[in-house]
């Protein structure tokens, strides 16, 4: 209950529209009731005297009636409808806006199938129960207590005998509402499932066609289609019984009323029109009992989806701004490390007692064999994540009491693997600042040596690059992102094996670009050829997560330890 109220707390800014709604169903639920009464009368007073005149009104009223209750209902599913599809929106909103605020190590640790899975197929199973499911809950309600007024009403001996059953059905429905909620989560998981295999294999298609590997990704695809399936009949299989064991506690009532009102009537106790008048408000209970068992079903269901929707919008981010943290003002630029351990997991130290310090406008080389951590150092500085001890400072700021938008809007980052988004050219570049005009944006092209070729495609600035920039080469594609960071005009920057994975001549393209970016700020290169670091002003020898040389490239070179050696594998050749 706690959690469905939650999901309903969604409903309260529009609750004007709701009470509008209720009021809608109020009427015409409140139309159906009449209706049993109208057929008691007709058998009662209109048939036993044959009043003509009566017969007519009655007719009358019945037109009136149903007219009424087809405006009403229009209303009732309008108005639900308008109401549950805002609330999916902002429900999908929150979901996505509090997605962009968590920590990157809540990606890390998740499958990206699995993330997309919250907004997709956990978001759209909660429509349902906020549109459909609402709408006969209430409905159904109205008309099961409406209808149990009437028969109180009419014989309330009859009816005490009636709801003999109901006990029943309530405990049927909560034991079979408890194991379709576990089912349903299950369901769920195995539907966030194939959506992450999906994603992975569309994204890696490449990757799978150059091994030959589609049958295996089909045979993949297809073991997780049937575990959803699975799950799936589960799900089925308890609803499919909660229904006829709901229907034959009903039928137990209806058998009661029969055989005893019948009773009645006999004896002259009851009229033959209350006791019809009574069996359809039995069956308008029946009716209503079976749907909201459905409805019960599927709210249930709902409530799993719900559950990991909370899941997620619960999550608080590891990395998030502290209380009274204040404005990073305008930077120069100098960085500092004051003894820093960090650890991705307990008891697995990624970086030891790190100590350094970047003047302002100094190029500083990080180099080391994989896995040494420098990385791990790029991603400290814009507070990926925070250090287990020690701290990082940037113009003697400790960047953990300043805001994360501050700190991070003053840092520019240009990664090994570029990623550009499904847009124009232009709209790539202007990422780096949405405040830019088009002049400086072009600016930025020129400087990363980039206008050229822009201006050679058909639509030139206009041009659509696709996914991820799939219709540029792997240069062209850097050179765009080095002029979104030129556009950002960071005082700090990170070059994560910037060109590792180009060509000869990209490469040279690319690196011109990068000189001019580096020009006047405070950069930090970390690179495996060393060929791009020997100008740096100082280079840093990381092994095992600890600084174990520190110098310039002559210096490294003639002291003949770790960077020395590395120097000569990579140059014996040339």
């Amino acid at each position: 209950m706690k959690l469905y109220l939650r999901l309903i707390s969604y409903i309260r800014p529009y609750l004007p529209r709701f009470a509008l709604a209720i009021v809608c169903i109020l009427v015409a639920s409140g139309a159906n009731l009449y209706v049993p009464w109208i057929i008691k009368d007709v058998i009662d007073g209109v048939l036993a005297s044959k009043d003509m005149a009566m017969l007519n009104k009655i007719a009358i009223g019945i037109v009136v009636v149903y007219l009424l209750r087809g405006v009403f209902f229009y209303g009732q599913t309008y108005l639900m409808s308008f109401i549950g599809q805002k609330v999916i929106i902002d429900i999908r909103e929150s979901v996505y806006r509090h997605l962009q605020r968590l920590s990157l190590s809540y990606y890390e640790k998740r499958q990206t199938g699995a993330i997309m899975s919250h907004i997709t197929n956990d978001v759209a199973a909660l429509q349902n129960a906020l549109v459909d499911s609402v709408i006969e809950l209430f409905t159904e309600g109205m008309t099961l207590l409406g209808s149990m007024a009437a028969m109180f009403y009419l014989h309330w001996k009859l009816s005490l005998l009636t709801f003999i059953a109901l006990p029943l059905v309530a405990q049927a429905i909560r034991i079979f509402g408890k194991r379709l909620r576990i089912s349903s989560r299950v369901m769920q998981e195995r539907a966030a499932d194939i959506t992450s295999v999906l994603q992975e294999t569309i994204a890696a298609v490449r990757v799978i066609k150059s091994f030959v590997r589609e049958d295996y990704e089909i045979g993949r695809f297809n073991r997780e289609n049937y575990s959803n399936f699975r799950a799936q009949m589960k799900t089925a299989q308890i609803m499919a019984t909660l229904t006829p064991v709901v229907e034959f506690l009903v039928a137990i009532g209806i058998t009661v009323i029969i055989w005893y009102g019948g009773t009645e009537v006999i004896n002259g106790s009851l009229t033959a029109g209350s006791l019809i008048a009574f069996l359809i408000y039995a069956v308008n209970i029946s009716n209503p009992i079976k749907r909201l068992s459905r409805v019960y079903g599927n709210i249930q269901r709902a409530l799993a989806a719900a559950q990991r929707v909370f899941d997620v919008l619960d999550t608080v981010p590891e990395i998030q701004d502290l209380p009274g943290a204040r404005e990073l003002p305008r930077i120069t630029g100098r960085v500092a490390f004051e003894n820093v351990d960090f650890s991705y997991k307990p008891g697995e130290p990624a970086l030891s007692s790190v100590s350094l310090v970047a003047e302002i406008g100094q190029m500083i080389a990080i180099v080391g064999p994989s896995g040494a951590g420098k990385t791990t150092i790029a991603n400290l500085i814009p507070r990926f994540y925070d250090p287990t001890s020690g701290r990082i400072t940037i113009d003697g700021y400790d960047i953990k009491t300043v805001t994360l938008n501050s700190l991070r809007e003053q840092i520019g980052i240009v990664p090994q693997e570029t990623v550009l988004f499904n847009g124009s050219v232009y709209e790539n570049i202007l990422y780096g600042d949405l405040a830019a005009n088009k002049d400086q944006v072009i600016a930025a092209a020129q400087a990363a040596n980039a206008h050229e070729f822009i201006m050679a495609m058909p639509e030139r600035y206009d041009t659509q690059i696709g996914e991820r920039g799939s219709k540029l080469s792997g240069g062209q594609r850097q050179r765009i992102a080095i002029a979104r960071a030129i556009l950002k005009d960071p005082r700090v920057l990170i070059l994560d094996e910037a060109t590792s994975a180009l060509d000869t001549e990209s490469e040279k393209l690319v690196q011109g670009a990068l000189d001019k970016l580096m020009v006047g700020r405070t950069s930090f290169v970390i690179a495996h050829r060393l060929s791009t670091v020997q100008r740096a002003d100082v280079i840093l020898v990381i092994e095992k997560g600890q600084i174990i040389e520190c110098g310039s490239h002559t210096e490294l070179v003639a002291a003949g330890s770790l960077y020395s050696k590395l120097y000569q594998v990579q140059f014996a050749d040339k």
